[in-house]
């Protein structure tokens, strides 16, 4: 074993026609754990010949699971479900060791990403067609759902287990199968979730993943004639080149892209209650998440005492490794992070905002960045216009709801939105003025499997979640027949 690699962690091997495999170089890259910048691992590195071997066993694979029955598909779903449950602990010690979150926190994940398994199983027992009444006896017009074909997804680092579960699982329902790119920090919790699904029985072919260079594998994969459908989360720049490159081969795709999410709170609002769930909600994975909420713009009546109790949850949150019990809050995912977020802070500051808690490096190993409140940051500072993907609280004030709403659309940005009131009339306008793919009032909960997750604007097209996420693996076809 290298020095300073960790028994506990395995390396990562591809995963071509359900075996286990070296890339075809024998190129590998190191994990490191962002709690102490040790590297614990190490993971194959695929080539384009990986690239070509992975495709061709996902098309294999699609002309065995296209014609498997739904409640076949089903069964094999919800015992890889049940599997993934039973590994829990291992899978989020994992999980904590490559992406830092603290060990309760990855815990949730890995049920959520197995309630979500589930969730699409069933979902793809009742992917209904319909009888489309003719214009003349003897005729019937049925419109009929087909899967679409081998398709790739890229899933991301902050929530690396549920995100690929939430891609993986509606390809599966819907009869596809899939070449999957996790991100290259976070491999082996995605391998234990292939585990899962090959134990199940799923049949070899179906579920590929591959690990590597991000540009060369999505620039190969999409292009590839044989994927049909593209999944992407992360980045907006990141999402609009594969958009751009999935549009010149025609082919679908479903795009979580960045947010910044406002969040709106009036005077008459639970205004303590709104600070220590937002609070929590803000630096829960150190801020590293899509609709993480980000600009909170108060009512100046009541700003200052939201502020005050929002600083101390800030202030009182403890960081360390994820694999310590008493953590609160772990590391940023990697170096670039850490520099990123500091950047975002000290021009914040220089331009006038107001330091009310934390903004700066917490020790000098690992990649912890304090949870930190700005006050009065003026609309020009980049923290104010740039996703900050850390644990930064940007807090504003407003006197009218015109003003909180026209703050809540000023970005580009429509991923996620919250808002805290009591007034009936104040929900209502809330609700159908403000431009975001979701939106939730007096509550922080959004990415549960069984409704929609997605933006609008920079933040993207396409769901995640509920009966929205299986049409977009899926081609609508007419089958239109005469009496002869």
């Amino acid at each position: 074993m290298p020095d300073g690699q960790s028994p506990d962690y395995p390396d990562v091997r591809l995963l071509i026609g359900n075996r286990w495999v070296d890339a075809t170089g024998a190129e590998t890259y190191p994990v490191v754990d962002p709690a102490s910048e040790r590297v614990i691992g190490n993971t194959a590195k695929a080539g384009e010949a990986d690239l070509e071997l992975a495709v061709a066993s996902a098309v294999s694979g699609y002309a065995i699971w296209k014609n498997v029955s739904a409640y076949d598909r089903s069964r094999i779903m919800r015992k890889a479900a049940d599997l993934v449950r039973q590994r829990a602990p291992a899978i989020a010690r994992l999980m904590t060791m490559e992406q830092g979150k603290p060990l309760a926190e990855a815990a949730a994940e890995v049920n959520v990403a197995a309630d979500t398994i589930d969730w699409f199983a069933e979902e793809g027992r009742r992917t209904y067609g319909r009888i489309v009444p003719s214009r003349s006896i003897g005729t019937q017009q049925l419109v009929v759902k087909e899967p679409i074909g081998p398709v790739a997804v890229f899933t991301p680092w902050n929530f690396p287990l549920n995100q690929a579960a939430r891609k993986i699982a509606a390809a599966l329902a819907a009869g596809c199968s899939v070449v999957a790119k996790p991100a290259e920090e976070t491999p082996a919790c995605v391998a234990e979730l292939a585990n899962a699904f090959i134990e199940a029985g799923l049949p070899a072919g179906v579920l590929n993943l591959v690990f590597g260079t991000p540009s060369q594998i999505s620039d190969h994969l999409i292009a590839h004639p044989a994927i049909r459908k593209i999944s992407f989360t992360g980045s907006t720049a990141v999402g609009k080149t594969l958009a751009a490159l999935a549009g010149r081969h025609m082919k679908r795709s479903t795009m979580e892209l960045g947010g910044h999410a406002p969040v709106l709170v009036f005077e008459d609002a639970d205004i303590d209650g709104a600070a220590m769930m937002m609070a929590q909600a803000k630096f829960r994975n150190a801020g590293q998440i899509c609709i993480s909420p980000t600009r909170f713009v108060v009512q100046r009546s009541v700003c200052e005492r939201f502020t005050e109790r929002f600083c101390a949850v800030a202030r009182s949150i403890r960081l360390g490794s994820g694999l310590d019990s008493d953590t609160q809050m772990g590391p940023l995912a990697n170096d670039r992070r850490l520099h990123a977020v500091a950047s975002l802070v000290e021009d914040a500051v220089a331009q006038g905002g107001i330091l009310r808690a934390g903004g700066r490096r917490h020790g000098n190993r690992g990649y912890f960045f304090e949870p930190t409140v700005i006050a009065d940051a003026p609309a020009t500072a980049r923290a104010m216009n740039e996703e900050p993907f850390g644990p930064i609280a940007l807090i504003s004030s407003f006197d009218t709801a015109e003003e909180a709403i026209a703050e809540a659309n000023r970005l580009p940005y429509g991923l996620a939105a919250f808002a805290f009131t009591r007034s009936n009339d104040t929900v209502m306008e809330v609700g159908a003025k403000v431009e975001a793919g979701m939106i939730s009032i007096n509550d922080n909960l959004l990415a549960l499997p069984e409704v929609p997750f997605g933006g609008i604007k920079d933040s993207g097209y396409g769901s995640e979640g509920g009966l929205e996420a299986m049409e977009a693996y899926m081609n609508t076809k007419l089958v239109k027949v005469s009496r002869s």
